[in-house]
């Protein structure tokens, strides 16, 4: 195969392309805790293999939870939990949103109304409390993620309140030890509230950006002036937050490479810690307000276009390809933690935690705690009925098999390690993974003579023109994948 070259849009071709695979990291010998092979781009391997498939920050994934999983299944699940005492996770969901976004996927509630938000808060208030009380009160937080919908709809007192109720709950580490984050969305957060948030613990920010072009904002809905990003990334480096991630869509109405790459210019001279720039999916069947959207979304040839401008151009900014869309500076934890095999990955995505069980308080949100994963009610009158009768608000989820905790471990390590070790495997699981993997390694091996990834009788490494196909490359081990669940999910690419 002759793969289509990077082409940065402003000249300097070859140059950008060296940078690629000269910011990646080596690729090492070991199939283990090996450093990832640079990153290639091969449209064509691309388009074939753009199949549906989850994004795996689970298994198994969401998809596949049950309605029959009961609180009495959790409370077993906390019990195991708590006698660990090990350090935890905390993610918060807050579903609010004054406006809405039409390219938006999340479970939310759009209102100008933010006197609701006091009733969520309250509820908040006694989930907490409830969920220390089964897993251990004074446990370190090792981790907490703020997501939504918009945490930042709340106010400040009551997001104080609500840090005061986790601090007098769990351990909060006081040095930046912890990784404490919140997605802000700058129209509701100037740079007061920025310091306010820093004030209070929070350490890194997650900025919802998506594309800085006019004609683009006005048709998502989402108007975000350039300088209200930079005022608020100003704010947050000025107080002292030591990582900011932007988030940008790939795939929304009116994008070319061109219009693409002058949002990247301006993305490149803030120069963020980390990126995540993910691809849109169109399912407006499942989210109604997509319907909204013009019809003008780009073909699946630009929407590679636009992927090949998007690795080019930041990896000739020096940003690493960690994986499943998000870059990172060299310098920063998430490509230091990839570099030592010691990448994480959870419901928020790319992590540098330890393994914590990891609580979900809210509507819809999601938690997972020893061997099994529960989400919570997903509809406001649900998810408050259940709190106000005195208890949790959990209305389905999954307890592992022996298969599931095998699957997701090999899953894991090919997410964010782009290898597998067969031997540490053996070792952590006790199987003969040649013997328990034989029709897998039968798929894989058509795999490898596509070039995606190499074989041997050690292990397995993703190969550079893979890197991008990782889900493909995963999904060979995933039990579920001819499920009708599964194939409602969006495409790789």
């Amino acid at each position: 195969m002759n793969p289509l070259p990077l082409m940065p849009p402003r000249g300097a071709r070859a140059a950008a392309a060296q940078t690629v695979h000269s910011t990646a990291h080596s690729t090492a010998h070991s199939h283990g805790a090996a450093p990832c092979a640079p990153l290639h781009f091969d449209a064509r391997l691309l388009r074939r293999y753009d199949v549906g498939g989850p994004r795996y920050t689970s298994y198994p994934t969401a998809l596949q939870f049950r309605d029959d999983f009961s609180v009495e299944d959790y409370a077993r699940a906390a019990a195991q939990s708590k006698r660990t005492g090990k350090p935890l996770s905390l993610y918060v969901h807050v579903p609010f949103c004054d406006t809405v976004c039409f390219y938006c996927a999340c479970t939310k509630i759009v209102t100008g109304n933010r006197a609701h938000a006091q009733a969520y808060v309250e509820r908040l208030h006694a989930e907490i409390a409830r969920q220390a009380s089964l897993l251990g009160a004074g446990r370190a937080l090792a981790q907490m993620h703020w997501g939504g919908g918009t945490p930042t709809f709340l106010s400040l007192e009551q997001i104080a309140s609500l840090v005061d109720a986790i601090a007098r709950q769990f351990v909060m580490a006081s040095d930046d030890s912890a990784e404490y984050a919140i997605e802000i969305d700058p129209r509701s957060a100037g740079p007061a509230s920025i310091r306010a948030l820093r004030a209070l613990g929070f350490n890194r920010l997650s900025i919802g950006v998506q594309d800085f072009d006019p004609r683009v904002q006005a048709a998502i809905h989402r108007i975000q002036p350039r300088a209200l990003v930079e005022a608020t990334l100003q704010a947050a480096r000025s107080s002292g937050f030591r990582s900011v991630n932007f988030d940008l869509i790939y795939g929304l109405p009116y994008q070319t490479p061109e219009s693409f790459s002058r949002t990247l210019d301006a993305v490149i001279e803030m120069a963020p810690d980390r990126l995540s720039v993910f691809s849109y999916a169109h399912l407006p069947q499942q989210f109604k307000m997509q319907r909204c959207l013009p019809d003008a979304l780009p073909d699946g040839a630009r929407k590679l276009e636009l992927l090949q401008t998007i690795i080019a151009r930041l990896s000739a900014a020096g940003y690493v390809y960690i994986g499943m869309d998000h870059f990172a500076r060299p310098d920063d934890e998430l490509a230091r933690a990839q570099a030592a095999g010691t990448l994480q990955r959870n419901f928020q995505g790319y992590s540098t935690r330890a393994d914590c069980d990891l609580i979900g308080v809210g509507m819809s949100s999601i938690g997972r705690v020893g061997d099994s994963y529960a989400q919570n009610a997903k509809t406001l009158k649900a998810y408050y009925d259940a709190i106000d009768a005195g208890g949790l608000a959990i209305a389905r989820g999954v307890r592992l098999t022996d298969d599931d905790r095998l699957r997701r471990d090999v899953i894991s390590r090919l997410m964010c390690h782009m290898a597998l070790d067969f031997t540490a495997v053996e070792q952590m699981h006790g199987i003969d993974f040649v013997a328990y993997f034989a029709n897998e390694l039968g798929e894989l091996a058509d795999l490898a003579a596509d070039g995606l990834v190499s074989l041997d009788a050690r292990g397995l490494r993703v190969l550079p023109a893979g890197r991008l196909l990782v889900r493909v490359v995963a999904q060979v081990f995933d039990a579920y994948r001819q499920s009708a669940a599964n194939a409602r999910c969006a495409k790789v690419m």
